[in-house]
């Protein structure tokens, strides 16, 4: 006895495919996104620092500071004798340029009037401290909220 295979018609055993769905292309990885960081401060004096020639110099830069910058005035021997000049010091380090004048050095700084000297301090603890000098407390009597200055008295301390 012979057996043959029943075949079926050639269109109905090939069932057509079904095109895969496309794959969806990988998302193109994102631009590295560098962070830049703000080194650089401009800042305007209230009074101004006159020089020999009685020119008034009045805008200018500040850099942040860096832990050399805080350490090397340490073993400056007027700091040494007087701690007070650290201000001085500090501040001759981090100001890039002020007006027109050549060079910024704690020379500079010393003959400011104290108001300019004053207003340069504040704005090194703003720059260097990011603006985070100041935290919320509450009083642990009366629950009351009020800010503290977490900053020290002078530049260079905490």
């Amino acid at each position: 006895m012979r057996r043959t295979a029943v075949r079926a018609p050639q269109a109905e055993v090939e069932q057509p495919q079904e095109a895969a769905p496309p794959v969806p292309a990988a998302p193109a990885p994102a631009p590295v996104q560098r962070q830049t960081l703000q080194t650089e401060f401009a800042f305007e004096l209230p009074r101004g620092y006159v020089d020999e020639a009685g020119t008034v110099h009045r805008d200018g830069v500040m850099r942040l500071s860096t832990a050399r910058d805080e350490l090397v005035p340490l073993r400056d021997i007027r700091v040494q004798e007087n701690p007070a000049y650290l201000s001085v010091v500090l501040l001759g380090r981090v100001i890039t340029r002020l007006g027109t004048l050549p060079l910024v050095h704690d020379g500079v700084v010393e003959n400011m009037f104290a108001s300019d000297l004053a207003f340069l301090q504040d704005f090194y603890r703003q720059i260097n401290a990011e603006g985070h000098t100041r935290a919320s407390v509450e009083c642990p009597h009366c629950a009351e909220p009020f800010e503290v200055e977490l900053g020290g008295s002078r530049l260079g301390e905490s």
